[in-house]
């Protein structure tokens, strides 16, 4: 098989539940080096393209290409050594405190031969100071608040050492000071360490902020991929979200900032 042209890919996936078909003929690339957030409405297919990229859910056509081979013919442990994956919703065992969490992060570098070593230590430890749970590494994780919680799941993940880190609505649940904290996490992350990083965002204003390359997604396809200021536009807002919109730059980053256009009956009755 030709080698893709980025390490991780989807070529003419289709994808559903079980006769629900959620997007036909979908293929999409993942910059190397990117930090690449997925965007569109409500159902149009960010986390179960995310799903699919990450082999939690298996394409019922077209295939899903890690290293430029198809995901699903890969060992487990090889893929847990490559990609690593924050879902959605992630749930800690009871009692577990926030460096036993992180430590599962070195699983898939675990074997017959190979235990647990000094080298598993460092890691664990340099994903808890990476991003900033060092301190919490004796504290049981259901104490923690929600902010804290997703920097030390994203702790876990990042232990795996992987290459290709893929987050699904890490912001979801947390409030804004929480929100910019994870993301501003992430962005580091993607700066300092060069990983590959992969998101689904709600948010548009903070896509645009923080990506290096968006994907656009309505009703299962693609609508637009490629750097935010090329994809960001009042055309395109309102073609994937029917939202009449100005696009202006953000005071703070120059990145693309979507203004909605006001209620203009409302506007008049203010």
């Amino acid at each position: 098989m030709a080698q893709s042209e980025s390490r991780l890919a989807g070529r003419e996936l289709t994808l559903a539940y079980e006769k629900r078909v959620i997007a036909e003929g979908l293929s999409v690339d993942i910059p190397d080096h990117s930090f690449t957030v997925v965007v569109g409405p409500n159902a149009c297919g960010k986390s179960t393209l995310l799903r699919a990229l990450s082999r939690t859910l298996k394409p019922t056509a077209g295939q899903v290409l890690l290293d430029g081979q198809s995901i699903a013919t890969l060992p487990a442990k090889q893929v847990a050594r490559t990609l690593g994956l924050l879902p959605q919703s992630s749930i800690a065992p009871d009692g577990i405190t926030v460096a036993e969490l992180v430590s599962r992060g070195r699983y898939p570098h675990q074997g017959v031969l190979r235990q647990w070593s000094a080298e598993d230590e460092r890691v664990v430890a340099g994903a808890m100071a990476d991003t900033g749970v060092a301190d919490l590494a004796e504290r049981p994780v259901d104490e923690l608040s929600g902010g804290q919680r997703q920097r030390v799941w994203i702790a876990m993940a990042l232990a795996q050492q992987t290459p290709l880190l893929l987050l699904d609505e890490p912001t979801t649940y947390l409030d804004i000071a929480h929100q910019v904290e994870v993301l501003d996490l992430c962005a580091r992350l993607h700066r300092e360490q060069g990983r590959t990083l992969v998101a689904v965002l709600h948010d548009l204003n903070q896509a645009a902020r923080y990506a290096t390359h968006l994907i656009a997604l309505r009703d299962g396809r693609l609508v637009a991929a490629g750097a935010p200021q090329d994809v960001v536009t009042a055309e395109l807002v309102e073609e994937v979200f029917r939202l009449p919109c100005r696009v202006i730059p953000d005071p703070e980053t120059g990145t693309p900032l979507v203004v909605p256009a006001a209620n203009r009956r409302a506007a008049a009755r203010s």
